[in-house]
């Protein structure tokens, strides 16, 4: 089947133009507007996509991979049945597939058709969030019963909102903060496509408000007690527990574990595009995760869902004994709760990542190499991922200090 094709209206802009959908069957031609548009020099020609370097560049680019499948799904089809097909057949389809389904005025589905252009491209707790945020303002509009849409996305909904998720829902702060992250997600990708004008949301009164949470990092010991943790005759923990193992010693995420394949590993490095930020990484292979490789064969063990890998993680990490009490205090509502959990009740997958970038700054790797590796992009960023004590701060100083007197006096 001939390849769908998509060009600019006008290659020679200086703004804006339609990016149309080009097709060529059975002697004939049929040309679709796609509805999205960029700028000439945010176009790649050769790959006929938006650059990827262009913000927003991925769901665009997801968009007309859906219309491109769409269109010869439903040529398919209609052969099948034997349809007369013409360009007028093949745009009314469209329509009714892509169009028919979208009101651009219409928050609602605006969000929808976001997350639908962007679901292969996030990971699935991404969309999940997407979707909780979602169902947030409609269980909000319905509580309300005012109509939610980008015109009354102002600071009073903004006050009165977050109000409805302290005291109605009890959320804690930063479950607030997420919500509210999100829906300006949307609206950003909604003004970025001149589909939302109104700008309350960018105001410093339209804010993100979090608190420090009790996250934990596991110390090299703690790792090794996991690592060496007699899990024979039960495959499910073990293959949970060594995936784990490698994020400790690569940085990766879940999601950049969850998809490494053997073609990603060469010379003892590993080389993978990570899914979240689209950043190429590259990790040496350590000894242990050389060890893991061989033991799968030089592959690593096949991932389970993220949620079932926590569940399991809890469990290797009872079995670790790894018991220190933790004190947790947060807001939630409009209470602040204070409660005690042992250690191994907060490890998830994101607590490899975090050990690995944690223990590495406590050895004096530098800073600049760590970030290189978990693809931070500032410091700022990396330095609230680090899960360092006072007492390990003065011990960090200490040795700085030791190791500039004795150079001094050598």
């Amino acid at each position: 089947m001939q390849k769908v094709n998509f060009n600019l209206r006008n290659p020679k802009s200086q703004k804006e133009t339609n990016i149309l959908l080009r097709w060529s069957f059975d002697g004939k031609r049929i040309k679709y507007p796609t509805g999205e548009s960029v700028k000439p020099s945010e176009w790649n020609e050769n790959a006929q996509r938006v650059k990827r370097t262009v913000t927003g560049c991925l769901e665009i680019n997801s968009i007309l991979e859906k219309l491109s499948d769409d269109l010869k799904r439903i040529y398919r089809t209609a052969t099948l049945n034997n349809e007369t097909i013409t360009p007028e057949y093949l745009k009314e389809k469209l329509d009714q597939n892509f169009k028919g389904k979208i009101n651009k005025s219409d928050l609602f589905s605006f969000i929808e058709r976001y997350i639908t252009s962007v679901t292969s491209l996030r990971t699935k707790s991404t969309i999940q969030i997407y979707n909780n945020a979602k169902n947030h303002l409609r269980a909000y509009e319905a509580f309300s019963r005012v109509k939610i849409d980008f015109d009354t996305i102002t600071l009073d909904f903004y006050n009165q909102f977050s109000h409805y998720l302290i005291k109605e829902k009890s959320f804690s702060t930063n479950t607030i903060a997420k919500i509210i992250k999100t829906l300006k997600t949307f609206l950003n990708e909604a003004t970025e496509r001149g589909i939302n004008t109104r700008m309350d949301f960018r105001s410093k009164r339209f804010k993100v408000v979090t608190e420090e949470t009790e996250t934990i990092y596991l110390s090299e010991a703690e790792i090794e007690t996991i690592y060496n943790l007699s899990l024979e005759g039960d495959e499910r923990l073990e293959r949970v527990r060594d995936l784990f193992i490698v994020g400790c010693y690569t940085g990766l995420r879940f999601s950049d574990l969850s998809q490494l394949k053997s073609e990603n590993i060469n010379n003892n490095m590993i080389k993978i595009r990570t899914q979240k930020t689209s950043e190429m990484v590259m990790v040496p292979v350590s000894p242990l995760v050389y060890y893991i490789l061989n033991k799968y064969n030089g592959s690593l063990p096949e991932a389970i869902s993220n949620q079932k890998t926590n569940e399991y993680l809890k469990e290797i990490g009872e079995k670790a004994k790894l018991n220190e009490t933790i004190e947790i205090t947060q807001n939630k509502g409009q209470m602040r709760v204070k409660t005690f959990v042992e250690k191994y009740e907060l490890i998830t997958t994101h607590t490899a990542r975090r050990s690995f970038a944690t223990n590495l700054y406590l050895q004096g790797f530098p800073t600049i190499s760590i970030m290189k590796i978990t693809g931070h992009r500032t410091e700022k960023a990396f330095m609230r991922y680090l899960k360092i004590s006072q007492e390990q701060n003065a011990q960090l100083l200490s040795k700085f200090w030791n190791e500039k007197f004795n150079l001094k006096i050598a």
